[in-house]
C-alpha cells in the first residue's frame, strides 16, 4: 500500500496524496517506513506566515498564493487551527477565504488541528511537509495557530518565516516582541490603511534595530492590505532575497538539526500522556519523603 501510494504521490495524485497525509496524521502502522523510504532532496520553499489572531493570516495567505500561482509555481497550504477541546478537530477548518484554489490544479489545500500543542503547530507537521515536498510542489505555506513567547516552533520548520502584525498591535508586541524579534525573517504590517499604520511600521523598524546581528539579512517591515493586493509583490520579492541566502550549507544544517531533535522529542516522549502519569504519580506522591524529581529520574 505505502509504496503505491508513494508513486502515486510521485505521480501528481491529489487524492494519494491526501491519503498519505491522513495515514500519517494518525500514526497508521507503516508509516514510519514510508517516511524512511522517502529521498527528501527536494528543494520546496517552506514558508511560515504566524501572529496573533485577527491579524489577516489566511487573507495574506490567499493573495500570497494567488501571486505565486501567477508565476506557475506549484503551491501547498498547510493551514494549522486551534483544536476543539471535544474531537480534536480543526475549528476554522472550513477555510472561507481560501475556497476559489480548493479546485485549481496548482494548488493543494489542507486544515489542520493543532491537538494541543503549544507549539502552533500539528504534531505531525515536520512529516507531512516532506510528504508535500515529495509531491513536487515549489512551496509550501504553513499557518500556525498564532504567535506568541512559547508558540515559536515554526523557525525550526520554515526556510523563511513572515510575522503578520496589524497596526493595532503596538501594546501586544510589547508581550510578545522576545519570541517575535528571533523567528521573523520578514516583518508584515497587514490592514496598512487603517490609522497609525505608517508610525507603527517606523516603530517597529526602530525596535528592530538593536537586534539586526546577522550582517546577510535585515530583516525588513512590509505594509500590505492583502483585501486588495497592496504589498504582495514586495513580500514575495523579499520572501525570493531571503530565500537566496538560505541555501548555505550552515543553515541548512542548522534547520535539519532542529527537525532531528523535535522528532527525537516525539519519539522519546511517545506514549507519555498527563492522565497516566496522575495516575501513576497518585500511588506515590502521598509516602513520606516523596520528591518529584526522583521520581521523575525512575520514571525516566
Amino acid at each position: 500500500m505505502w509504496e503505491n501510494l508513494r508513486k502515486d504521490i510521485q505521480s501528481g495524485d491529489i487524492k494519494a496524496l491526501a491519503r498519505a497525509l491522513s495515514l500519517i496524521e494518525n500514526e497508521t502502522p507503516g508509516y514510519l517506513s514510508f517516511m524512511q523510504s522517502l529521498q527528501l532532496q527536494h528543494n520546496a520553499r517552506v514558508i511560515g506566515i504566524t501572529g496573533p489572531p485577527g491579524a489577516g493570516k489566511s487573507t495574506l495567505t490567499d493573495a500570497l498564493i494567488g501571486a505565486l500561482v501567477a508565476l506557475e509555481r506549484k503551491v501547498a497550504v498547510l493551514c494549522v487551527d486551534p483544536s476543539s477541546p471535544f474531537h480534536l478537530g480543526a475549528l476554522l477548518g472550513d477555510r472561507i477565504r481560501m475556497n476559489q484554489w480548493y479546485a485549481h490544479p496548482q494548488v493543494y489545500i489542507r486544515s489542520l488541528a493543532s491537538r494541543g500543542n503549544l507549539g502552533g503547530l500539528h504534531p505531525k507537521i515536520l512529516e507531512m511537509t516532506d510528504v508535500l515536498k515529495e509531491a513536487r510542489f515549489d512551496d509550501i505555506i504553513v499557518e500556525t495557530v498564532g504567535v506568541g513567547q512559547s508558540e515559536i516552533e515554526i523557525a525550526g520548520l520554515a526556510n523563511t518565516t513572515v510575522v503578520v502584525l496589524v497596526p493595532e498591535a503596538g501594546d501586544e508586541i510589547q508581550t510578545m516582541k522576545a519570541g517575535l524579534m528571533e523567528i521573523a525573517d520578514i516583518f508584515v504590517v497587514n490592514k496598512a490603511d487603517r490609522p497609525g499604520a505608517a508610525l507603527f511600521v517606523k516603530n517597529l523598524q526602530h525596535m528592530l534595530t538593536p537586534v539586526q546581528t546577522d550582517n546577510s539579512w535585515k530583516t525588513p517591515v512590509i505594509s500590505t492590505i492583502a483585501t486588495n493586493g497592496t504589498g504582495i509583490a514586495e513580500l514575495i520579492t523579499s520572501i525570493n532575497a531571503h530565500s537566496s541566502i538560505l541555501q548555505t550549507p550552515e543553515r541548512k544544517l542548522w534547520l535539519m538539526a532542529d527537525k532531528a531533535y523535535r522528532l527525537l522529542q516525539q519519539k522519546c516522549m511517545k506514549g507519555i500522556q498527563r492522565q497516566q502519569l496522575k495516575a501513576h504519580l497518585s500511588n506515590f506522591v502521598h509516602h513520606p519523603g516523596f520528591n518529584l524529581y526522583q521520581w521523575v529520574e525512575e520514571i525516566l
